[in-house]
């Protein structure tokens, strides 16, 4: 097995790549596709398609994840647990080994000291190749074994004892791949890239990076940028970070701080930065009906509302109705803490579309949340004399075509639902203004959808986009570019501190005698169960074996039963018991992260609580506390805890602050899959990181103005050498 297929590549070009035709002409660029490079098949042409990579171009911004350091043979005796190491030495023994598994293993010694690699898969003939006497070279990560240090499963190869010991030139990049892809074929493909491109800039004779609008890599970046920021030119960080130098601090590059991976990390966010600013002007040129009016309804709406509005609530109401008064579409993002109230401030801005004659369009990502808009807009609507009109996948028959209909001829001031509002039979008449509720849970196609549904003439509706996901502002400002951002600051006077605790399944029998005190003392509990099978049929028969469980151990108590399985009209009513205290104790899967306020449940339960996400605990808490007395959060977890599950349940223990819950979450597990971009259509980064380059973030808008207002050129073609054509991915 060969130790890195790499090796000395640079100084050694033997693969053949194919610049010239017969006419002398240059036959390949880094526009060619990838086909072009001998080795790449249609098979493998398929296979680097799933990664992105459809020209020699794409490979090289097909950037490492990680680096290891294979420059350097280690003495045996000077190993420590936990390190990868390049080592070399004689088998002094190999033997197989049989217990609970059967496994292959061999020892080695260099003089220093003794190491034995470990195998669990393995052939007749691999135990002949490391015979007694053979010198061998591995290269894997140490680990405690049983009397000495050991490798599981490394890479190895024979060498020669006497010959000179060559290693590798560079530190050996791990790249993202897919299957069918190996890690030494995109090596190899990568360094065919770069010797393309050390052919193109041998070519150019103009001696100025920033002339020629044919060279991919060619400097974008004004001079003065570079000058101020001390950054490197692009097509020197791109050589660096594909084949960076042995003498290079390995945690410098993992940990982003080199200067050469710092300025693509730059080069990338401006890209997105640009790409959001190019959509916003975009979007600025669109028109939109003008929805100002006097805003009677929305005085009668809060003069009639049970509750004051927070100053904060308020404020954001005067922005949204400042945008709707505008003749260009409000592209609006609302974000706050769980209980912030987004909800009534949505509800209070359509009715300035309703009372300039538009409709509007509520969708919700799950049939639960979507409901449970639906009823509180029909309460504090109906007394208005609106009609709301519901629709869901659910809607069948009869009652879904008199619902179309009512859609259709403008009835329906308001239309609530889910995915169902974007199916082909749904049309509007006047749809002005559209409010998508946890946006992150959506698809760009599906918002792009609903957009297209209030298009007439040219005019496009108004959207106001919410999120109960608070957003660190660094990561708002650079992730919703494209979007003006207002927060809900404040919480409802009267919200009480929830106290979390976390013990392990282990004591539950005193979680039982706290559920027995809370429900004695006249108060409501909820018990929320977690399973880490995706299928919806075992957490429901998981919730049900629960609640019967429950109803064993408290047969004095009333005990209510919802998951996904449960049927609409059965949840509400259990919801409605809930809510008038029928229920004493609700046992429900994860579709109570949103549901009804219930100021007299006090207590919740949160079984296998390491099983869940930080943003998702957060949520299923927010339940509770909602009313005047104490309440409290068990978060009951099954025994060990991974390292990441132990830093959850503390953040959740430590802090009730919804933004500080946010950027633990994305420190732990990074911004894209706490914003879930693959849904939200959001650029994927391949190096820059949101959290660890936030530093950067206020120079990134400044050169992403500057680029647009001096040099639209070049900003047009620095997103098409990161995007190419999935640029489009911004057009919501």
């Amino acid at each position: 097995m060969p130790l890195n297929d790499t090796q000395n590549l640079v100084s050694r070009r033997r693969y053949n790549t194919r610049y010239d035709t017969p006419s002398g002409h240059h036959a390949m660029s880094l526009l060619s596709p990838v086909r072009a490079l001998n080795g790449v098949g249609e098979r493998v042409a398929e296979r680097l398609a799933h990664l992105g990579i459809t020209t020699i171009k794409d490979l090289l911004f097909h950037l490492p994840a990680r680096y290891q350091d294979r420059t350097r043979i280690l003495p045996i005796g000077s190993l420590q647990a936990g390190c990868e190491a390049v080592i070399q030495g004689e088998v002094l023994l190999t033997e197989i080994r049989f217990g609970r598994r059967r496994m292959l293993l061999s020892r080695i010694s260099d003089g220093t000291g003794s190491l034995t690699l470990r195998f669990f898969h393995f052939s007749a003939k691999q135990k002949e190749n490391l015979a007694r006497g053979t010198w061998i070279r591995c290269y894997g990560e140490v680990r405690r074994g049983g009397d000495m240090l050991e490798m599981v499963h490394p890479e190895y190869r024979h060498v020669d004892k006497d010959a000179v010991i060559v290693t590798d030139m560079y530190l050996t990049p791990i790249y993202p791949t897919t299957e069918g892809v190996r890690q030494p074929t995109l090596r190899s493909l990568v360094q065919k890239a770069l010797d393309v491109m050390a052919h193109e800039s041998a070519e150019d004779t103009t001696g100025d990076d920033t002339a020629d609008e044919g060279d991919v890599l060619q400097e974008l970046l004004p001079r003065e940028v570079l000058a101020s920021l001390n950054f490197p030119l692009l097509k020197h960080a791109v050589q660096f970070a594909h084949l960076p130098s042995p003498q290079t601090p390995l945690t410098s590059l993992q940990d982003g701080k080199h200067p050469m991976i710092r300025r693509l990390s730059f080069e990338e966010l401006l890209v997105h930065q640009l790409s959001c600013k190019q959509l916003r002007e975009k979007t600025r040129q669109h028109t939109a009906p003008s929805l100002a009016v006097q805003g009677e309804l929305m005085k009668k709406f809060v003069m009639h509302l049970p509750f004051v509005l927070t100053g904060a609530q308020r404020r954001v109401i005067d922005e949204v109705v400042a945008d709707l008064a505008r003749r260009n579409p409000m592209q609006r993002l609302v974000q706050g803490d769980v209980g912030c109230g987004k909800t009534v401030v949505a509800a209070a801005t359509v009715l300035n579309a309703i009372e300039a004659g538009h409709q509007v369009a509520v969708m919700a990502p799950t049939e639960l949340l979507a409901e449970q808009h639906y009823r509180n807009f029909t309460n504090w609507l109906q007394p208005l004399g609106i009609e709301v009109a519901w629709l869901s996948g659910r809607s069948k028959g009869k009652v879904r075509l008199e619902t179309l209909e009512r859609i259709s001829s403008g009835a329906a001031a308001i239309v609530i639902g889910t995915h169902a509002l974007i199916q082909d039979d749904v049309s509007f008449a006047r749809l002005g203004y559209v409010v998508i509720d946890e946006q992150h849970r959506f698809g760009v196609h599906q918002r792009l959808t609903l957009r297209e549904k209030g298009k007439r003439q040219g005019s496009y509706p108004h959207q106001l986009i919410m999120t109960a996901t608070p957003i660190p502002r660094t990561l708002a400002m650079t992730a919703y570019a494209d979007l003006d951002i207002s927060v809900i600051d404040e919480l409802p006077p009267g919200r009480q501190a929830v106290t979390t605790v976390i013990v392990p399944d282990a004591r539950r029998d005193e979680v039982l005698q706290r559920v027995q005190r809370v429900c004695s003392n006249g108060r409501q509990c909820y018990w929320v169960c977690t399973l880490i099978e995706e299928s919806e049929y075992l957490q429901c028969q998981a919730a049900s074996d629960t609640a019967e469980e429950l109803r064993r151990e408290f047969p004095q108590l009333s005990i209510g039963l919802i998951h996904g399985r449960i049927k609409s009209r059965e949840k509400e009513r259990l919801m409605a018991d809930f809510k008038a205290g029928q229920i004493t104790m609700l046992v429900a899967t994860t579709v109570v992260e949103v549901g009804v306020d219930v100021p007299n449940a006090s207590l919740m339960i949160i079984e296998n609580a390491e099983r869940l996400g930080l943003a998702q605990m957060h949520q299923l808490r927010g339940r509770i506390g909602r009313g005047s007395d104490k309440s409290a959060c068990i978060l009951m977890y099954h025994p060990p805890l991974s390292r990441q599950g132990k830093a959850r349940l503390a953040a959740m223990r430590d802090t009730t602050d919804g933004f500080e819950i946010a950027r633990r979450d994305m420190e732990l597990r990074g911004p894209g899959e706490m914003l879930g971009t693959r849904q939200a259509g959001l650029m994927q980064f391949r190096v820059a990181d949101l959290l660890r380059d936030q530093d950067m973030v206020p120079e990134v808008s400044r050169t992403a103005d500057l680029l647009l207002s001096r040099y639209p050129e070049r900003a047009a073609q620095i997103v098409r050498r990161w995007l190419g054509d999935t640029a489009q991915y911004g057009n919501v």
